[in-house]
């Protein structure tokens, strides 16, 4: 069992009730009241469990500069009252900076016994490989 501190348990209930918040914004047609409360809830959650330092030096590596932009920018967008616009462009950052740990989470989907028949499919599996080659050039260029 995974111990926490006590300031890692505020960081889970604020990241917790951030991705509430967001599932209940996107599901109620992008309430954009919703989408920026859950927002602020999310990204103040970060440092309480990695740290201030640790959560600034992950948004401002040079390679996960474009991401983090994007993901900021999408922020902004939401809280300036254009939520659909806001949430493309926060979907966009996340993948540019969580793309590097893509290949390890497919892999691990791809063992659970339902899941596994969904990445055999042609069109997918092909697109799961092509993504964990794009992460080995990345790795090896960085």
């Amino acid at each position: 069992m995974i111990s926490l501190t006590d300031t890692q348990r505020i960081g889970v209930g604020l990241i917790g009730f951030g991705v509430f918040f967001l599932l209940m914004g996107i599901l109620l047609y992008f309430d954009r009241v919703l989408l920026g409360f859950g927002n602020i809830l999310f990204v103040s959650g970060l440092p309480f469990i990695t740290g201030l330092q640790n959560t600034f030096r992950f948004f401002i590596q040079r390679q996960k500069l474009k991401g983090s932009s994007f993901f900021l920018a999408g922020i902004l967008l939401v809280l300036l009252r254009w939520p659909v616009l806001g949430m493309l462009c926060e979907s966009y950052g996340c993948f540019l900076l969580f793309k590097g740990a893509l290949p390890v989470v497919s892999e691990l989907l791809s063992k659970i016994p339902i899941l596994s028949l969904i990445f055999t499919l042609p069109g997918l599996s092909t697109m799961v490989e092509a993504m964990g080659m794009q992460g080995a050039v990345d790795d090896l260029v960085s």
